[in-house]
């Protein structure tokens, strides 16, 4: 045990959750690999839990960190403030909402609860829908839409949570159905549900669920849902704090895998977009953003610092095409994870969409979650030079893959080649 470590307990809370038996305290980056205090090199296939998103001291961001905190570091949104509305002014553009508005926030949390915020205003609703094994923060309201139990240590909430089938694709009452039947009974269950219901303000969903475990509906599931919504008035809110900024490959938001109905009326952001600082959001429309009658500030969010952090990180994302690097590279990484995995009876599934990947664990012989054989193969990866992340619904048992978009064909090589030995080694 390091003394940092014991530091850390006799001071922080005792559920803020640390990864490892012998956790590690990461002290530089590069490019996709981090060191650790003991001089071991990682290559990092978690990013931070997808927040460093282009690379590990990526130069142009760290120039204009250091250029704009030369210049002033704080103001608060009391000012004009002009790398925060040149930042919008891009965010509004790619998110394909109409007549967009910007909020910035300091977190993904913050983000979803100013949503929530924005929708129940809006609606004159305190009655929202989530799906089943979502996970939207840790703030009381996004605590209270949460549906995975392992992240939502309160059954309090100041809203009222309805959770709708649909976000699993191979568990649940629907599993063995084709796609198209899958999403036709999700639609009638939703439907049901709201016959009993008075209208609830707004649906928020992730496309891909991340804590959840990568897990996914087909495609079109969420445009599907969006004309039953419209029938009602309610508003749909994409939560893209991991699926957003190309990471999937084949889109630049999650939404977009669903967009037969058009786009979301709300998304919210975060994580990657800042590589590594703190920047979250929302995008709305003017009429549901504006709803609001009565002042608001932000003291941290829009800070001239991470928003210069930001332009640099999203400049360089769109110039070197890392949504297509990610569909590219991460479809070569998936291919190559499913024929390890088939070399195992205790994987279940391999999934995921461009450099988001979730490996699926289970007892060998049976279908039950095994999170202690996601525990050994976490360590033994570590061991072996390689920083992944894990998740899932009833029990944690996925292993969660999502390096910096920037990763290369050797490197998702090498990373492949490290996990077939962690799964052999954990069997």
């Amino acid at each position: 045990m390091t003394d940092l470590y014991t530091r850390h307990q006799a001071v922080l809370p005792d559920w803020l959750a640390l990864y490892y038996e012998d956790p590690i305290e990461i002290t530089h980056g590069e490019g996709r690999h981090v060191w650790d205090a003991k001089g071991n090199k990682y290559l990092d296939f978690f990013g931070g839990i997808l927040t460093t998103m282009t690379a590990h001291a990526l130069p142009e961001v760290t120039k204009a960190v250091s250029e704009q905190a030369g210049r002033i570091i704080h103001s608060s949104t009391l000012y004009l403030n002009r790398p925060m509305v040149e930042l919008a002014e891009r965010v509004a553009q790619l998110s394909g909402i109409p007549d967009a508005r910007v909020f910035f926030t300091t977190s993904g949390t913050e983000a979803n609860d100013t949503a929530l915020l924005l929708a129940t205003a809006y609606r004159r609703s305190n009655q929202i829908l989530a799906m089943r094994n979502s996970y939207h923060g840790r703030s009381f309201s996004a605590v209270g839409i949460t549906g995975n139990k392992g992240w939502s240590p309160t059954s309090l909430s100041p809203l009222q949570t309805l959770y709708v089938h649909g976000g699993v694709r191979t568990r649940g009452p629907y599993a063995g159905l084709d796609d198209a039947a899958f999403i036709e009974a999700c639609v009638q269950d939703l439907r049901d549900l709201l016959g009993h219901v008075r209208p609830p303000a707004a649906l928020i969903a992730e496309p891909i669920q991340g804590v959840g475990g990568f897990t996914a509906p087909p495609d079109g599931l969420y445009a599907a849902f969006r004309e039953v919504l419209q029938e009602h008035g309610i508003l749909w809110i994409s939560d893209e704090v991991q699926t957003g900024w190309g990471r999937t490959g084949e889109h630049f938001w999650g939404w977009q895998a669903h967009a037969a109905s058009g786009p979301p009326d709300m998304l919210t952001f975060a994580k990657g977009i800042g590589n590594g600082m703190s920047i979250g959001g929302v995008v709305a429309r003017a009429e549901i953003m504006n709803s609001l009658d009565s002042n608001s500030i932000s003291t941290f969010g829009g800070s001239p610092v991470t928003m210069a952090a930001g332009l640099a990180n999203l400049g360089y994302l769109l110039e070197h095409d890392l949504q297509g690097n990610a569909r590219r590279v991460g479809g070569l990484l998936i291919e190559r994870l499913r024929a390890v995995a088939a070399q195992f009876g205790g994987v279940r599934e391999v999934r995921g969409r461009g450099l988001m990947i979730g490996i699926e664990l289970v007892k060998p012989g049976t279908d039950r979650a095994h999170p202690e054989g996601a525990a050994a193969v976490l360590e033994a990866a570590r061991e072996e030079g390689l920083l992944i992340g894990k998740g899932g619904g009833h029990d944690t048992s996925v292993l969660r893959i999502a390096p910096p978009l920037s990763l290369t064909v050797a490197e998702a090589e090498e990373g492949a080649s490290i996990l077939e030995r962690a799964l052999r080694r954990a069997q």
